[in-house]
């Protein structure tokens, strides 16, 4: 695991992150496509919470102290419980640069991580290599979801005309 490589792609994913999220309007924002999705606002706002509350302590906590018992977290809950989609949109993406910067500057001062040091967790072992590689892709799945958003967005927008010449999602 190159610690100074997934730190620039996880400093990369943020700005990324928040390109894919700037500039839309307060509709769009909130928008969903059905009442189970989650809209950009909703994903801005997960993506704080789990940087504080989630990957960062997981990750903390496998490589210093495995003994220690986890916070319960309930990211789905979250989104609900802490009305995300009723947040500023430009606040939120202030407040998600911010918590990035923050595990950056813990990322950074990590000496010689020991990647393959466990935690136990309530569904099993989980390594701090583990932990630390899924938290980089959680930053592209949510991109990819950003994304798929503003297509379908874009699609509701553009109807009744079709889409098929652009080519396949």
């Amino acid at each position: 695991m190159e610690l100074d490589f997934h730190i620039l792609q996880m400093a990369d994913n943020a700005k990324r992150i928040c390109a894919l999220a700037e500039g839309v309007t307060n509709e769009q924002a909130r928008w969903k496509p059905d009442p189970d999705s989650w809209s950009i606002l909703e994903v801005v706002n997960h993506m704080i919470d789990v940087e504080r509350e989630d990957f960062r302590v997981l990750l903390d906590l496998a490589l210093h102290r495995p003994n220690d018992s986890r916070p319960k977290i309930s990211p789905k809950a979250w989104v609900t419980e802490r009305k995300y989609n009723e947040r500023d949109l430009g606040q939120s993406l202030s407040n998600y640069m911010a918590a990035r910067a923050e595990s950056l500057t813990w990322l950074r001062g990590l000496s010689s991580p020991d990647w393959e040091a466990t935690y136990k967790a309530p569904w099993g072992l989980i390594k701090a290599g583990d932990v630390f590689g899924a938290w980089i892709v959680h930053d592209i799945l949510h991109m990819r979801q950003i994304t798929k958003l503003h297509y379908l967005y874009t699609l509701r927008r553009v109807e009744p005309y079709n889409t098929d010449y652009a080519g396949d999602w």
